[in-house]
């Protein structure tokens, strides 16, 4: 709170960082589409408002997430400060990493051709997205998709994501792997093994995982030669290993659901340079929320 409070310029003072990022907080959590109806609900309860300080208009909180956008070093710092207070009360944090990338559908027509059997869009809303693959889900069709992909590392022993990067559809997720165990170990944590599905089984993976120290925990895709690794895939420890790799999908369903990552990337009509701003935000308030239910547990 305190930093984001330096950020405020000489003026009529209007609201804190309490009530503004209170503010970020309802929206997240209630997964509200406009900032319109994040004030409404909190001027619709007292005891909210007293809790955030006040009720902030609508335009105090564009305002405010545009001041967001231009300081992300000090969004960042919030982040890395999180962490360091996370790994100082739990050790084992970050030594079992789970890595994957979901989908995030961008706001533009998802219509890949102008009529059936027609000729392929060219324009689009919004330009920096891309066309991109993903699994069918549930009851949800897998297939091509317009949008951006996010990549996330998870602590698999406690659920919270360490690090993360979003790019266009198109980029393929085991590109990923080296820079988000680099970015990790940037904010203190020490991966010890990777835990990824068999999207990732190529020998690129294979070798930054051990030039990095971490043991890879992979399944074999079919047709590829057995490797000798580190923990043998025939072995206990490496089955019990695998099966904690579902931490990083429900973290993803959280952010989805609970915190309304999905909702705010459809709402934006924006790039990747805007989403970088909305999803360490959304990311932030989802730690902050799990670790106090982890604290009370």
């Amino acid at each position: 709170m305190a930093e984001l409070d330096t950020l405020r310029w000489t003026g009529r003072k209007g609201y804190g960082a309490r009530a503004m990022l209170g503010a970020c907080i309802v929206k997240a959590l209630y997964a509200l589409p406009t900032w319109t109806r994040v004030t409404d609900l909190i001027a619709e309860h007292p005891g909210l408002a007293d809790t955030l300080g006040g009720t902030p208009s609508h335009w105090a909180c564009y305002r405010f997430a545009a001041k967001l956008r231009r300081e992300r070093e000090v969004l960042a710092g919030c982040v890395d400060a999180l962490a360091a207070s996370l790994r100082d009360q739990y050790p084992e944090m970050g030594r079992e990493v789970a890595v994957d990338a979901s989908d995030m559908p961008a706001y533009a027509n998802g219509q890949r051709f102008l009529y059936n059997h027609g000729p392929e869009r060219q324009a689009y809303s919004d330009p920096d997205a891309s066309w991109g693959h993903r699994s069918a889900v549930s009851t949800r069709k897998g297939g091509g998709f317009y949008g951006y992909k996010i990549h996330a590392a998870v602590c698999a022993a406690t659920g919270l994501p360490l690090a993360w990067q979003v790019e266009t559809a198109a980029r393929n997720e085991s590109l990923y792997v080296a820079p988000l165990l680099d970015a990790a170990r940037a904010r203190g944590f020490a991966p010890e093994t990777v835990l990824a599905d068999k999207g990732y089984d190529n020998n690129r993976v294979y070798a930054e995982c051990d030039e990095r120290g971490c043991a890879a925990i992979i399944p074999l895709r079919k047709g590829q030669p057995e490797r000798k690794l580190r923990i043998p895939r025939s072995t206990d420890e490496w089955r019990s290993l695998y099966r904690r790799r579902s931490a990083v999908e429900r973290e993803f369903g959280r952010l989805k659901h609970h915190y309304g990552l999905a909702l705010v990337v459809s709402e934006l009509r924006g790039s990747v340079n805007r989403l970088a701003w909305v999803i360490p935000l959304i990311i932030t308030i989802g730690i902050a929320v799990i670790s106090i239910i982890v604290a009370i547990k």
